[in-house]
């Protein structure tokens, strides 16, 4: 275990976000590389792969769910130096975690065909989609064990693992792809069946790398034997955490699809370059969003620690990191845009829609900062309600005047992107008035002296 209550805020962030980062964009490589292989079966198979993706939202929703509820219990009962209790967490999350695999197995069956129909601007981006999507369904469903055994051990400050399990699993992915998606060496490619059981077949091994290294290792929590009996308390006490935070993510589904519907009457084109655009951002933002996962182990053990102060200056320490971040992204999208795209098109049409939606919606990237890092703190102390609030006004101030502006007639593409950022911005501020009411709220309660059970 890393104790985060003791030693430089800014030191633990960069030494926890370093590792994550290298991490997360070695996962954005699974999309990247499977995109780079189906864009040679043409734009329709991009766009039903990138629509297909925001499936694979929902299941990150709910690992979202479980990761959030396990990072911030653990590293409050660390930080608190009781260890039992993390066990106890730990077993719990896993229990979780299987009733989830389950569940979105079969989800997936049934509603995976039911949405690439909705939103898909013909039958062959449809097609391309399901098949995406039920070769991917394996591996959308081991992401939730995989994320309960990294999560105990980021809310313990180790990043490292996983970054290691992350960085041999996309070498796996790498060397699957072209061979089940293109057929080297066999000769019979899979197509887009292929890029979805490469990437199944990467997140078993990985699987297993993880809950190997985890099990050898009892200086965090104890591994569970067998399959722990279901406990109430600390389940509910997950899913109050873990519930809004997963809605964070449906909304962020919910978005991305209402987009995808918005323009699909502009055809194949602007759905393949809106679909390659935000592959691209994803990654871009990879640094921030590392920062906003390592908060919550921070600020967490220093909130289990009851140490006010620290939990404060996690956040402005944050803060600074996640706008230092942003500006260098930003600057990134607004020079080299055309080199971002043209990696992965040569259809000049979805190439010119990705570097206007790379161009104008990287102005979001400020707003968005302010958010990872508010959101992290609402998971450090417990609360992810304010977060799902923020998340759900600017699923309102995008969709009511996106619409109106739809159905106004003379609707431009470049009005949706416009849209966007003026509602990331808003979501911006209302995050940051939740967060100082609840610092304000949450931690008045750590300066009161504990009582201890016998003196109650």
């Amino acid at each position: 275990m890393r104790d985060l209550t003791q030693g430089p805020i800014r030191g633990h962030l960069i030494a926890m976000a370093i590792p994550i980062t290298v991490g997360m964009l070695v996962q954005t490589l699974y999309l990247m590389v499977d995109l780079y292989f189906v864009s040679g079966l043409g734009k329709e198979a991009v766009a039903g792969v990138a629509a297909a993706g925001n499936v694979s939202l929902i299941a990150l929703a709910l690992t979202q769910m479980l990761a959030v509820g396990t990072v911030s219990l653990v590293a409050q009962a660390l930080g608190a130096k009781d260890k039992a209790r993390a066990s106890r967490v730990f077993e719990q999350a896993m229990l979780l975690g299987l009733a989830c695999m389950a569940a979105t197995l079969a989800f997936g069956v049934v509603a995976g065909p039911l949405y690439m129909r909705a939103v898909a601007a013909d039958a062959a981006i449809a097609q391309a989609g399901v098949s995406f999507i039920l070769w991917s369904l394996p591996g959308f469903a081991l992401q939730f064990v995989l994320a309960v055994a990294g999560s105990v051990l980021r809310g313990a400050g180790i990043t490292r693992p996983g970054m290691m399990v992350q960085l041999s699993t996309v070498g796996l992915n790498v060397l699957l792809a072209p061979v089940l998606i293109a057929g080297w060496g066999t000769h019979h490619p899979l197509g887009i069946a292929g890029a979805g059981l490469a990437t199944s077949l990467s997140v078993a091994a990985g699987l297993l790398m993880l809950l190997g290294y985890l099990g050898r290792l009892g200086t965090v929590v104890t591994f569970p034997r067998g399959l722990a009996r279901p406990d109430g308390a600390i389940l509910r006490h997950m899913l109050r955490i873990g519930m809004p935070a997963g809605g964070e993510f449906v909304i962020m589904v919910l978005l991305n699809s209402a987009i995808y519907a918005l323009i699909a009457d502009f055809g194949a084109a602007a759905q393949a370059g809106y679909g390659i655009a935000g592959r691209v951002m994803q990654a871009l933002l990879m640094p921030a969003m590392a920062i906003s996962f390592a908060v919550p182990a921070v600020a967490g053990q220093n909130f289990g620690g009851r140490q006010p102060a620290r939990v404060r200056e996690t956040f402005r320490q944050a803060l600074v990191l996640e706008l230092l971040a942003m500006a260098l992204t930003v600057a990134a999208c607004q020079h080299w845009a055309p080199l971002l795209v043209g990696w992965f098109t040569d259809d000049p049409r979805a190439a010119e829609a990705g570097v206007t939606i790379l161009r104008i919606v990287s102005w979001n990237f400020f707003g968005t900062g302010v958010v990872f890092a508010c959101s992290g703190m609402f998971q450090a102390m417990g609360n992810t309600l304010p977060a799902l609030l923020s998340s759900t006004t600017r699923l309102v101030t995008f969709l009511v005047p996106a619409l109106w502006l739809h159905w106004r007639g003379g609707f431009a593409l470049v009005d949706v992107w416009h849209v966007s950022v003026a509602s990331a911005t808003l979501q911006a501020l209302l995050s940051l008035a939740l967060l100082r009411r609840q610092l304000g709220q949450r931690l008045a309660r750590l300066r009161l002296p504990v009582v201890a059970a016998g003196e109650a």
